[in-house]
C-alpha cells in the first residue's frame, strides 16, 4: 500500500513516512493510491481488534505493521458506546471516555503509538506542530506527553477555547509546549501548514503534524464506527445512519472511508456551527473557504476544513456527485443553547455545545421526514459537556460532573507562551 497527495504533484510514498511527515510536499493530503478491497469484519470482536482488522491491508508490507495490533490496544483502551437517546431510534456513539474527554484521544493516542515506534533509535527528536480549535491539541498533549524523542508544539487561538481546553493545552510542561496566538483557528491551521512545507526549517527541526490532515489521525477513527455499526447490524438487523458534527472534517472523513470500505453504515450527514463553508457548497454554492467566526461549539470554528481535500479526491473531484452524496446542516448559537436546555428539560439528556448541534439536525431531518421513523440515526458525541461547563451549566440548571481524568489535568498549573498571527512568530518559537 503507498499513499499520494491529494494534488498528485508529489512521490508515493509508504505509511511511515506518509505519517512521520505529516503533509505532503506538494501542500497536499495524504490518500491511499487505491482504496483496498472491503474487509471481513465481525460484530463482537473488541474495539481494538476492530480496528486492527480494518486498518491492517493500509499497514500492509510497511515497517509498522507488524506492530498494528500492539499500536490499536494502545490506543482503543478505552470504550466508545453506542447508547440510545430518548427519542425512538436515536442513538449517541460516546466518543468522549478517553484522557482528555474528547473523540480526538484515539487518533492522538494512535499516532503517538505510532511515532513513538518510528522515532526509536533517532539522534533528533521529531516536533509534532498541531493547531487546535479545542480539542486536537488537548488530546494530542496527552497522548505524546513524556514520549522519548518527540517533542509537541500546539497552537490555539487566544480566547475562542473554552477555559478548560486552554487549561487542558497548557498543564502538561515537559516536551508540551502550548502556544496562544492571537488569532483565529485558521491562523494557527495555516501557520503549521507553512512551518511543514519549509524545508530549510524542516532541515534544522524535524517536523510532522497531528492535525486531522495526518493519516495517523485520520485512519484509527474509522474503527469506531464499524465497531458501532457492526454491533448495531447485528443487535438491531438495520443499518445506522449518523450524524457527524464537523469543523475541519477529519471526523466525518473517517467515517466516509469507513464506509467506502464496506463497513455496514447508512446516510453520513454533516452537522456545522454557524461556519457554513460546507453547507453553502453542498446546497450548490462554489466551495470557498472564508474567514472563521466564534461560536458556542468552538471546536468546529473552522472556515477552511482541511480535509474537504480528501472527501473531493474520494469522489474524484465530481462536485455533482459529492453533493449527491451528503447533506450539510448550519446550526446557530440560539439553536445550539436551545437544544441543550430543552433535552435537558425534557428528557434529563447532558449534551456538549458540539453533540448538541447534531442533535439538532437530527431532530430537523426527524420533523421534515428526510429521516422516516424507521430508520436508525446514532449523532456523534465528540467531547464531554464538562469540558463546556460555561456554556452548560446556566442552561440546564446544575453542575456537570468532570470526568476523573480530566479533573486530574485540571488540577495542574498551567501557562502558555503568547505568539502573533504570524509564520515568522511560529517559525522563531520552533527554533528555539
Amino acid at each position: 500500500m503507498h499513499f499520494i497527495s491529494t494534488r498528485n504533484n508529489a512521490p508515493a510514498a509508504t505509511l511511515s513516512q506518509a505519517i512521520a511527515a505529516g503533509l505532503a510536499p506538494d501542500g497536499g493530503l495524504y490518500v491511499p493510491q487505491q482504496m483496498p478491497a472491503a474487509r471481513s469484519l465481525q460484530a463482537g470482536a473488541s474495539l481494538a481488534d476492530t480496528a486492527s482488522t480494518l486498518l491492517q491491508p493500509f499497514f500492509a508490507g510497511d515497517v509498522l505493521e507488524a506492530e498494528l495490533p500492539r499500536i490499536c490496544a494502545e490506543a482503543f483502551d478505552f470504550p466508545a458506546p453506542l447508547r440510545r437517546l430518548a427519542t425512538r431510534n436515536d442513538h449517541v456513539l460516546e466518543l468522549f471516555h478517553g484522557p482528555t474527554a474528547a473523540f480526538k484521544d484515539f487518533g492522538a493516542r494512535f499516532l503517538a503509538a505510532s511515532l513513538a515506534r518510528l522515532r526509536a533509535g533517532h539522534e533528533r527528536p521529531l516536533t509534532v506542530v498541531v493547531a487546535t480549535s479545542g480539542d486536537t491539541g488537548a488530546a494530542v498533549a496527552a497522548a505524546f506527553h513524556g514520549q522519548p524523542g518527540l517533542e509537541v508544539v500546539v497552537l490555539y487561538p487566544d480566547g475562542r477555547v473554552s477555559p478548560r481546553q486552554a487549561h487542558q493545552l497548557g498543564c502538561l510542561g515537559g516536551n508540551i509546549r502550548a502556544l496562544r496566538v492571537a488569532g483565529a483557528f485558521d491562523d494557527c491551521q495555516a501557520m503549521v501548514k507553512q512551518a511543514l512545507n519549509d524545508a530549510e526549517l524542516q532541515a534544522r527541526v524535524p517536523l510532522s503534524s497531528a492535525n486531522s490532515i495526518s493519516l495517523g489521525r485520520l485512519l484509527p477513527q474509522m474503527a469506531y464506527y464499524a465497531h458501532a455499526a457492526l454491533a448495531h447490524q447485528a443487535a438491531q438487523d438495520t443499518l445506522l445512519n449518523v450524524v457527524v458534527p464537523t469543523g475541519n472534517l477529519g471526523n466525518a472523513m473517517a467515517a466516509v472511508m469507513a464506509r467506502a470500505l464496506g463497513v455496514p453504515l447508512g446516510r453520513i450527514v454533516l452537522a456545522t456551527n454557524a461556519n457554513r463553508v460546507l453547507p453553502d457548497y453542498f446546497a450548490g454554492a462554489a466551495y470557498q473557504a472564508r474567514t472563521s467566526v466564534a461560536t458556542l461549539a468552538n471546536a468546529m470554528d473552522v472556515g477552511a476544513p482541511s480535509n474537504f481535500e480528501r472527501l473531493r479526491w474520494l469522489h474524484a473531484g465530481d462536485d455533482n456527485v459529492l453533493r449527491a452524496q451528503f447533506v450539510a446542516r448550519a446550526v446557530d448559537d440560539d439553536a445550539i443553547a436551545d437544544t441543550i436546555a430543552t433535552r435537558h428539560q425534557r428528557h434529563g439528556e447532558v449534551l456538549c455545545p458540539h453533540t448538541a448541534t447534531a442533535v439538532r439536525v437530527l431532530e430537523q431531518l426527524r420533523a421534515s421526514g428526510e429521516a422516516a421513523a424507521h430508520e436508525h440515526w446514532a449523532v456523534v458525541a465528540t467531547a464531554h459537556p464538562a469540558k463546556f461547563e460555561a456554556v452548560v451549566e446556566p442552561l440546564i440548571g446544575r453542575e456537570v460532573p468532570v470526568p476523573p481524568a480530566l479533573a486530574e489535568l485540571l488540577r495542574r498549573p498551567a501557562q502558555a507562551e503568547p505568539c502573533a498571527p504570524e509564520y515568522a512568530a511560529l517559525r522563531d518559537a520552533l527554533l528555539r
